[in-house]
């Protein structure tokens, strides 16, 4: 793994952003979190896994014994700090309570199992809990540049899938059978994971998280296809594009035409200094404007890296400032429920100037 992707230099950093926080200590159990600041992928277990970041005093990272090799195989060996392994007669929690000592407050993996926040509350009655995604945000929002090619390279793999997708939609076959071959294709093109697959065709394209099903597809119904995976990396891909088998209905493709208008506003209004909702206002006037504003019912965007959803939303009410860094997606979308729906989205990151697309196959409704 990358040491630039993972560089050792970013628990201090999270050190030091505990002890402005207030909180007493970060604990991050298996998830986003603890690759972020280890670089080490823990599996999450019923058995506790906890990296223990102190606001005064030294991390370690508690492991179960029969975890231990993989966590010192990890990269998360390169940090310098105690490994401390747990027996199976153990009480962990209590264990994390009495080397951290008392503390008024910790912040818990915003991922954490309920189970382990309840044993750590039994174990520190004393410390508030409060979630460490208070911390963490602001380290994870501004990519740096080894992320930014990650999530380059993810964006790259995702768009190979799209050009795929093509071949594989033909009037007659199910949204599944062709979802099992976008999967195929999304592992095929360097993903470690497949995440998600959305191939909504006809009225069920109106349905934003469409699940696969058995629906056969038309001639002449349009086909949102959303995809996305999780790179060796950790960094993770995102892309909706639409298809269409056959000519689709007159009214389809002009309030496509409109769609793809408010995609390249939005896109175009990233940079610098902007807030995340007048991004959304840009993409959500341009549909208002043509009379389709009821039909537009998400936000904007959201963030990527470790997470396919994660800070910042590109949403109303969000006033956050962009930073050169901040990585997001741009997915406006209009949904006529019974009939059809559409949504182009791109990942993209914000420069020093302004924002550049990591997604980059046609925007256009592409006819099969």
């Amino acid at each position: 793994m990358s040491s630039d992707l993972y560089p050792v230099t970013r628990l201090a950093e999270v050190k030091e952003a505990t002890l402005r926080s207030g909180l007493g200590a970060l604990l991050l159990t298996p998830g986003p979190d603890l690759r972020y600041v280890t670089g080490y992928e823990a599996m999450p277990l019923e058995r506790l896994t906890c990296l223990v970041v102190p606001a005064a005093g030294e991390p370690f990272l508690v492991v179960p014994r029969l975890e231990l090799p993989a966590a010192e195989h990890s990269p998360a060996s390169r940090l310098g700090i105690e490994f401390v392994p747990w027996d199976e007669t153990d009480d962990p929690h209590a264990l994390v309570a009495e080397r951290l000592g008392a503390v008024g407050s910790v912040g818990l993996a915003d991922r954490m199992w309920a189970m382990q926040s309840l044993r750590f509350r039994e174990a520190m009655p004393g410390a508030e809990q409060k979630l460490a995604g208070g911390v963490m945000r602001e380290l994870r929002m501004r990519k740096s540049p080894a992320e930014a090619a990650a999530l380059a390279e993810a964006g790259a793999a995702i768009d190979a899938v799209h050009e795929l997708v093509p071949q594989f939609l033909k009037a007659g076959r199910t949204e599944r059978e062709v979802g099992r071959d976008i999967a195929e294709a999304i592992m095929a093109a360097g993903h470690a994971t497949v995440d998600f697959v959305i191939v909504g065709s006809g009225p069920n394209g109106a349905s934003p998280h469409h699940e696969l099903s058995d629906r056969m597809i038309q001639t002449g119904e349009p086909v949102v296809v959303d995809i996305g995976g999780m790179m060796p990396s950790g960094y993770c891909s995102d892309s909706t594009r639409v298809y269409s088998v056959g000519e689709p209905p007159a009214e389809f493709a002009a309030y496509y035409e409109v769609l793809k208008q408010a995609q390249e506003a939005a896109c175009a209004h990233v940079r610098p200094g902007v807030t995340c909702e007048s991004i959304d206002a840009a993409a959500r006037e341009v549909i208002a404007e043509a009379g389709f504003g009821d039909y537009f019912i998400h936000r904007t965007g959201h963030g990527i890296g470790l997470e396919t959803h994660e800070e910042p939303y590109i949403v109303a009410g969000n006033s956050e400032l962009v930073e050169p860094g901040f990585a997001f997606s741009v997915e406006p979308g209009i949904y006529m429920a019974g009939r059809h729906g559409a949504r182009i989205e791109d990942i993209v990151i914000c420069g020093e100037t302004a924002g550049e697309r990591l997604n980059n196959t046609t925007h256009d409704l592409v006819i099969v």
